[in-house]
């Protein structure tokens, strides 16, 4: 029973992961005319993201296999890095017009790339792993 109910949670997980970088984000930039409030919004999605992932890395330490889940905690630290130390510098940067040298736009780029970097790593497990 926890090894579907860790299956369900985890691909739910990979395809929110997704679904807020291709769609839901810019979809928020679209729709929201206030470019700052679309951004408060889209961080803290990606704030759950990080939380959610943090649940589902516990849980895969409950099961037998945890090792074969390395991928996904690889991508939970990716997600970690950006959500307590990025997050810091990027507000830094946007407060001040920079921060260790670069401005909120790179800072921004850097963290996108561990976001998709996580993304690439949570579709590998699930491209690994045997669902059915």
């Amino acid at each position: 029973m926890l090894r579907n109910f860790f299956r369900v949670l985890f691909v739910l997980w990979a395809g929110s992961l997704w679904a807020l970088a291709l769609w839901v984000a810019p979809t928020l930039f679209y729709a929201q005319g206030d470019r700052h409030l679309a951004g408060v919004l889209a961080a803290r999605l990606f704030s759950i993201e990080t939380y959610v992932g943090l649940g589902v890395a516990a849980l895969a330490l409950l099961r037998l296999s945890r090792a074969k889940f390395v991928w996904g905690y690889a991508a939970v630290a990716l997600l970690s890095i950006n959500e307590w130390v990025l997050k810091r510098i990027m507000s830094l940067a946007h407060a001040h017009g920079t921060a260790a040298g670069l401005g909120f736009g790179a800072w921004h780029g850097v963290s996108a790339v561990l976001y998709v970097a996580a993304c690439a790593l949570v579709l590998k497990l699930v491209w690994d792993e045997d669902f059915r």
